[in-house]
């Protein structure tokens, strides 16, 4: 009895439960529900970074592993509810962006996460992190946001096959008659009377309603075992850092660079949303951000060391917010089953592409909504961020949507006679652009 309250005071010291006014049982529940909500990207990631050839055992393990490290650092660190792990945007980027539209090995494109990595961790310390995501206007960090999310939404149309290639008007509806692509349907219409109703942790019951009517219609063949073994990371393991070498070819620059500003807005944004929602702002300024900032850089470091692209803040963490998470015990609860989790390895045979479409869709959903705060009545400000938001799903490449928008916001700027209001930053980010459109499309492979 005596060690039991022993421990609860041990657990009030590290994670101030009274001073947030929440109690243990409502941080456990909450770190349930964001790990409920949240843990899609399991089986997400590996099927994402799968498309790239990379091995999706090895992948899994490195994103239960990365969540772990992340989750457990936002914990002990920053003592926020919320949760790390590898972000859906920074995966679809490395994925159609960077193997498959630029031709990039996977191995080498590693090596460059490994290097934004390094580089997001040295700007972290030095806090320059927040001074260039400052410098950057709203409404273009709202495109952003929006344009990621059609983009992820139209992979997900893609794999699920309603949408398909067409000679003569490029894209065009998918075949009906093809019974892959009802269970695609199911998953949407099922994922999306959960969303509307509110239901906690809709995505991943969605998902899991999507394979079993899968198994049972035997469109998803049944798997040989539930719980196995953790899969070894020996596939993906260190092979960004034996790749570094080959940042030597300068259209690798180009996806470092990507890979730091995707980095950079997923998560401070996300951060921001959700220390809004926890009611944690104090004078517009969020504490202990440099804190939180610095739980996400070592845990991207960590997760392109062992084989996964960079890992995000979750919006997921709004769920377990909803229900009372005020403290970092509720990012814990989530680590800990994560571990748990890294046991079921073997359900990935089941989620094929066409249960994980629906949640991309329903991702880019969610990510499209900041559009709804971008100054539609300022033309200066709307050309850019619609460039942005239509550049990257329509050249299906993330990097070419944030290169629109950068180069095109001073110049509109300047004509409407506001280009006080161009930071310093933005006219350095406009010449970077441009040596990045330049090394990826001009320069020789």
């Amino acid at each position: 009895m005596e060690s039991g309250v022993d421990n609860l005071s041990f657990i009030e010291k590290l994670f101030h439960i009274k001073e947030a006014q929440t109690t243990v049982r409502r941080e456990i529940l909450a770190g349930l529900t964001t790990f409920v909500s949240m843990a899609y990207i399991l089986f997400v990631n590996p099927q994402v970074l799968g498309t790239a050839g990379m091995n999706k055992g090895a992948v899994f393990t490195a994103t239960a592993l990365s969540a772990i490290l992340g989750s457990i650092l936002m914990a002990l660190l920053a003592n926020y509810p919320i949760a790390i792990a590898p972000g859906l945007g920074d995966n679809a980027f490395f994925t159609y962006s960077v193997v498959l539209a630029m031709g990039i090995p996977w191995q080498t494109a590693m090596a460059g996460v490994f290097m934004s990595s390094i580089l997001f961790l040295l700007i972290s310390v030095l806090k320059l992190r927040e001074l260039v995501i400052d410098s950057i206007p709203h409404d273009l960090k709202l495109a952003m946001a929006s344009g990621i999310g059609l983009f992820i939404a139209f992979v997900g149309l893609q794999g699920g096959g309603l949408v398909t290639g067409s000679k003569s008007t490029l894209v065009e509806m998918g075949s009906l008659t093809v019974p892959t692509t009802w269970l695609t349907i199911f998953g949407l219409v099922a994922t999306g009377l959960l969303m509307a109703k509110k239901v906690p942790g809709s995505i991943f019951i969605g998902m899991v309603m999507t394979t079993i009517v899968g198994l049972v219609t035997k469109l998803i063949p049944l798997p040989h075992q539930i719980i196995s073994t953790i899969p070894s990371m020996k596939p993906t393991f260190g092979v960004g850092i034996a790749h570094l070498p080959d940042l030597a070819d300068p259209k690798l620059w180009a996806v470092v660079l990507v890979f730091l500003l995707v980095a950079f807005f997923d998560t401070a944004g996300t951060l921001i949303g959700l220390a809004e929602q926890a009611g944690f702002m104090k004078d517009n300024k969020m504490p202990r951000i440099g804190r939180a900032l610095m739980a996400d850089s070592i845990s991207m470091l960590g997760g392109a060391v062992m084989g996964t692209t960079p890992t995000a803040a979750y919006v997921e963490s709004s769920a377990g917010i909803a229900v009372g998470g005020r403290t970092g015990l509720t990012s814990l609860v989530v680590s800990v089953l994560f571990a748990v989790a890294m046991f079921f390895s073997p359900l990935l045979t089941v989620v094929t592409s066409n249960v994980t479409a629906p949640v991309l869709i329903i991702v880019g959903i969610l990510m499209a909504q900041s559009m709804k705060q971008i100054n539609w009545n300022k033309f200066e400000i709307a050309m850019p961020a619609f460039l942005t938001i239509v550049g990257m799903p329509l050249t299906y490449n993330i990097s070419y949507g944030f290169a629109f928008g950068i180069l095109f916001y001073p110049l509109t700027m300047w004509a409407a006679g506001r280009r006080k209001e161009v930071t310093p930053i933005m006219y350095i980010l406009f010449f970077v652009f441009i040596l990045l459109l330049y090394t990826i499309n001009v320069l020789p492979s």
